[in-house]
């Protein structure tokens, strides 16, 4: 190897060796690219990128102008394990979105205008250890079980969104989750809530800043922390009965009286029927009786 060859082939070690390979022809515009790695931070970007290397593990989108992840484009990245697409405008359904992408780990959305999720948003990513999905403002519904088949998520985080109820059974089934994040939420701590701040209470797991897990709604309850709401819903839903309640009760007691004095009535009716016609037929049967007597005992009667 002659001198001048000796540290251009150096640099070429040294670029092979870390993976980063400048104007990369697999690399997309704008991205940066290193091994298994695209890094497309802050570079402005309106549409998902494309050219992106088939074999990329780790895909970096945050803080840019994106509103849609074409499922066809991502699904082509089969080994992905790491999404961050923080920071963006996402707000597209995102249904059967990630359908071949079943080896992710770790999925950031936070910060963008999603609205709701599904039971098929997040069906196929049965690996998903950490979910983020906070500074949604728009986000307003997480339909029941939509975390189903993530019995690996860990690390869950609804803060920051306009969510007003959650079902306890959406986060109750998860069996290895550690961390949930709650604050800034739009809670409604109606009697609905109840079961849910109760599984909070006994779930071991970890919410991180507690203090500004509390109540939007209803007024009465604004600004109270959930377990401070927890032993007032216990007392309300549970405990205390309004007026509406022994209305109710009252009713119910009303209906249940009027039923049993009609069926007594009714039964009272068929007991004084049965004995009628008792009595009737065993009339009849010795009036039979006095009959054949005679006619034993006076046998010209019949012939008379």
């Amino acid at each position: 190897m002659s001198p001048s060859n000796g540290p251009k082939t150096l640099w070429l070690v040294l670029l092979f060796g870390t993976g980063v390979i400048p104007g990369s022809p697999n690399c997309p515009a704008k991205c940066t690219c290193q091994y298994l790695e695209v890094n497309c931070t802050g570079q402005q970007l309106q549409l998902f990128p494309t050219t992106i290397p088939l074999d990329t593990r780790q895909l970096i989108l945050a803080n840019n102008n994106i509103s849609y992840l074409p499922s066809v484009e991502l699904n082509f990245l089969s080994d992905l394990v790491y999404l961050d697409c923080r920071e963006n405008d996402i707000g597209e359904d995102l249904d059967f979105t990630f359908i071949s992408v079943i080896k992710l780990i770790y999925l950031d959305l936070s910060f963008n205008n999603l609205t709701r999720v599904t039971f098929t948003t997040f069906s196929q990513l049965s690996s998903l250890v950490v979910l983020k999905l906070s500074g949604n403002p728009n986000l307003v519904e997480i339909e029941k079980d939509s975390f189903a088949n993530n019995t690996w998520l860990r690390h869950l985080d609804v803060s920051q969104t306009g969510l007003t109820f959650l079902d306890t059974s959406t986060v109750k089934d998860l069996p290895n989750l550690k961390s949930l994040g709650l604050s800034e939420n739009l809670w409604n701590c109606n009697c609905s809530f109840l079961d849910f701040t109760l599984w909070m209470k006994e779930s071991g797991v970890r919410f991180p800043d507690p203090e500004n897990i509390s109540c939007y709604s209803p007024a009465a309850l604004h600004g109270w922390s959930i377990p401070e709401v927890e032993s007032k819903l216990h007392y309300a839903c549970l405990l205390h009965l309004h007026e509406t309640d022994y209305a109710f009760l009252g009713l119910i007691g009303f209906c249940i009286f009027s039923a049993g004095t009609v069926a007594a009535w009714l039964a009272g009716v068929c007991a004084v029927l049965y004995e009628f016609h008792t009595s009737k037929g065993e009339g009849d049967e010795e009036e039979n009786e006095d009959e054949e007597v005679a006619l034993k005992l006076f046998p010209d009667f019949q012939r008379c």
